[in-house]
């Protein structure tokens, strides 16, 4: 099992962050009802890998979404759900959840566990305890989170209607794809930057 640990730089060291990727996902569906009956064994971040254009694009969400936490500032029940409503360029909470959250369509799931000390868990649960969670719980096939790998799991024209990026002449004369991309993912980290300005 390959959970990754993200260290955020400028985020507070009691905060840890765990990344995972998994492909050809058989039990979304199953995924999806768990978080809608809030059940807190799930309490992960489950975000359709297909809307992310790159690791930037997900750890930017991450980032604010931690950022909020430790302000006191979130707009949404917790973290993990703060990380899913930050990949939006919109204030429209149930939107982005149904943007870039899992669904039971969805074949491949990032899924982002954020643990600190709380008043309810003063030892935050280990990266085993989450590895071994996810394992007995995600049908799927558990991938390195690689920028190639991100990369050739987008939808870049699901990403493109997402954040408002059809019509942009200039966007589509661009013929490198690798450059076309980074352009993408700039437009894309703008739109969330500007979010609730």
């Amino acid at each position: 099992m390959s959970l990754e640990t993200v260290v955020l730089e400028h985020a507070p060291s009691s905060y840890k962050v765990y990344l995972a990727l998994f492909r050809n996902v058989r039990n979304s569906g199953f995924l999806h009802q768990q978080l809608l009956a809030r059940n807190a064994d799930f309490e992960y971040a489950f975000i359709d890998a297909s809307t992310i254009v790159s690791r930037v694009h997900l750890l930017s969400a991450v980032f604010k979404a931690v950022n909020n936490s430790v302000n006191g500032a979130l707009k949404t029940p917790n973290v993990h759900s703060e990380t899913v409503v930050s990949l939006s360029a919109s204030n429209n909470i149930s939107e982005a959840y149904r943007r870039f959250g899992v669904s039971p369509s969805t074949t491949d799931l990032f899924v982002v566990k954020i643990t600190f000390p709380s008043d309810s868990s003063p030892v935050p649960v280990s990266a085993d305890a989450i590895s071994q969670h996810l394992k007995d719980n995600v049908e799927g096939d558990i991938v390195p989170p690689t920028n190639e790998i991100v990369s050739s799991i987008a939808d870049v024209k699901a990403i493109r209607k997402n954040y408002k990026l059809n019509g942009l002449a200039w966007l589509d004369t661009i013929k490198d794809e690798v450059v076309k991309r980074e352009e993408i993912e700039k437009l894309v980290l703008s739109g969330m930057a500007l979010r609730g300005l």
